[in-house]
């Protein structure tokens, strides 16, 4: 499945009914217990507030989605959904390795909060070459040995 990352900030929002519908679609999708408030508000304050959402496009189409906050030395990542209808094919680790390497070409690290972290995400993370940091705060992918 040929995914490609696709970065819906606020002026894509705007501008793209098919990107907005998806995106919601991403998030219903979602187990419930993953968003704290509903989808249209956490999408909305996610945006307003100048964050972005990565990605994952096939066939013109979204089909799961990652909240990226940023800062002088990182991508903050949170929020990993993918659409039930195509779980468990590749996606979320696609998503996760695209929005890696696009924040490495902005010499960025990628980290992930702990404390927001269901036991899936852990485990995801942790196959992919995350680690937890020392202070236990977040996950960090590990430098290529």
């Amino acid at each position: 499945m040929p995914v490609t990352l696709h970065l819906v900030d606020s002026s894509v929002w705007g501008s793209d009914r098919q990107v907005q519908l998806d995106l919601q679609r991403i998030y219903t999708d979602a187990p419930a217990e993953r968003l704290s408030v509903p989808v249209d508000t956490f999408i909305r304050e996610h945006l307003e507030a100048g964050h972005f959402f990565g990605c994952a496009r096939f066939n013109d189409r979204l089909l799961g989605a990652v909240a990226v906050i940023t800062d002088e030395q990182a991508w903050w990542l949170s929020e990993l959904c993918v659409r039930k209808a195509t779980r468990r094919r590749g996606v979320g680790s696609r998503l996760l390795a695209l929005v890696s390497d696009a924040a490495r070409g902005e010499g960025r690290e990628l980290r992930a909060p702990s404390s927001r972290l269901p036991v899936a995400d852990q485990l995801l993370l942790n196959r992919l070459g995350y680690r937890l940091h020392a202070t236990g705060d977040y996950y960090e992918l590990a430098p290529p040995l």
